[in-house]
């Protein structure tokens, strides 16, 4: 089974699990973190934006920072990975190829999760920007 399951439903799939672990679980879980609170932010604007415009433009604000943030971790994961990789290159002398690509998908794990991230929360964004606007001409 390739799944984890709780009371007999599948939430997760295993492999997402492991990726998450393989990427380093404090990189991974400070992009989690940033995911969350985008779509957080995402949600308490969609919630204001016909009641209260400001409040909706303070989310947006916060929406865009907590992106941006999880982009840059996800990159700086990855910058710190391929160093260790390289050392561990390094140490060995004549690395077999399979050991350098296998530290080399490890260190991009994190820039793929940071940009996922950026790209879930520019997605509601947009769509956030578009309604604000799209209410502001009426």
């Amino acid at each position: 089974m390739n799944e984890l399951v709780i009371s007999n439903i599948s939430i997760i799939p295993l492999q997402f699990v492991d990726r998450f672990y393989e990427g380093g679980p404090l990189f991974m879980s400070l992009i989690l973190i940033c995911l969350l609170l985008s779509v957080f932010f995402l949600v308490r604007g969609f919630m204001s934006f016909k009641g209260n415009a400001i409040r909706a433009e303070k989310m947006l604000k916060l929406t865009v920072d907590s992106s941006l943030l999880g982009l840059v971790i996800g990159f700086l994961g990855s910058v710190i990975g391929l160093i260790t990789a390289f050392d561990s290159v390094e140490a060995m002398g004549d690395p077999d190829p399979s050991i350098f690509a296998g530290g080399l998908k490890v260190s991009l794990l994190t820039a793929t999760f940071g940009l996922f991230t950026f790209v879930v929360a520019r997605i509601g964004i947009l769509i956030l920007r578009w309604c604000l606007n799209a209410d502001k001409t009426k």
